[in-house]
């Protein structure tokens, strides 16, 4: 199945990247198998067409274009679906999703047209790391329950579904030996997704054996490794997939960075707090300074002050 060192292949996992393998017209069958291979779970359906839309959803606060760049489809029954590849964690995904979710369902509704016209509207975030630390399965979905009987709407009116996978628990599904990908065309698809980490620069060959195996059974699985082969050997695509990635680690270390920033400053609104009840109660100065880690200086600021 190899043509390439595998170090040379770009990591699908960079929404880029997963752009251009699932979301060129050239390779539309392997994204309606991917697809399906999702909403299995939820019986949706079997998605038989899509057609790829170029709608900007983002753009409404500073940065947001940049940090988005999602693959949008409309399938043969006019459902609109929204996947969305998340590589770092903003500490925001649930309501980033609902609000993306919102603006994609509002767009259908056309002047002059009825709610009733409105259909079903499915998000599917792929994110590389954990969402939800209280549940163990890699892929959950959301829809609207009734609360006492646990009871969805009617089909008609049944138009919300979003879908998380998230791949570090999945990975650590496979390498616990609880998958079984030859019965699982999910698994197979999500080992693709997973075998290469671009910021720690590594393969996991392992990964790629057993791929090589499942590729012997799956036609699609062989037309994808080829597309990523040729994609990570495409100057053009090579260049932009550099210049995302190190968007993606550039932008991350600016969120570390504030976060950082944020706690000691945080740490320091605590430490001047207790340097004030101290004062309030008379302590010497050279005492609160050891209780404090403050200056002198500091201190003689805040007690002018009070």
């Amino acid at each position: 199945m190899r043509r390439i060192p595998l170090h040379k292949l770009i990591d699908l996992k960079v929404d880029f990247a997963f752009k251009q393998l699932f979301g060129s017209e050239r390779n539309k069958h392997i994204t309606i198998v991917f697809l399906n291979a999702i909403l299995a779970r939820t019986g949706r359906d079997t998605i038989k067409e899509v057609t790829f839309l170029n709608e900007e959803l983002g753009g409404q606060y500073d940065g947001d274009k940049q940090s988005r760049l999602d693959l949008l489809v409309k399938t043969q029954s006019g459902e609109h679906i929204n996947i969305e590849m998340q590589l770092s964690n903003q500490d925001d995904m649930m309501k980033r999703t609902l609000y993306y979710w919102s603006r994609l369902f509002a767009k259908q509704l056309e002047k002059g047209k009825g709610y009733r016209t409105l259909l079903p509207t499915i998000t599917i975030n792929i994110c590389n790391f954990t969402v939800f630390n209280d549940l163990a399965h890699y892929h959950t979905t959301y829809h609207l329950y009734e609360d006492a009987e646990l009871k969805r709407l009617r089909p008609i009116d049944d138009v919300l579904e979003v879908h998380f996978i998230e791949m570090n628990k999945f990975l650590k599904a496979w390498h616990d030996k609880k998958l079984q990908p030859l019965d699982d065309i999910l698994a197979r698809w999500l080992l693709l997704l997973g075998m290469v980490d671009a910021r720690k620069e590594k393969v996991y060959t392992e990964i790629y054996e057993e791929l090589e195996e499942l590729a012997m059974k799956d036609e699609n699985l062989i037309d994808a490794f080829g597309t990523w082969e040729e994609l990570s050997q495409t100057p053009e695509t090579r260049f932009a997939y550099e210049m995302r990635l190190k968007a993606i680690i550039d932008d991350e270390a600016r969120l570390s960075d504030a976060k950082d920033k944020g706690i000691e400053e945080g740490r320091h609104e605590e430490r001047l707090q207790l340097a004030k009840n101290f004062l309030a109660l008379h302590v010497e100065l050279e005492t609160i300074q050891q209780a404090t880690g403050l200056s002198i200086d500091e201190l003689e600021q805040l007690q002018r002050h009070m």
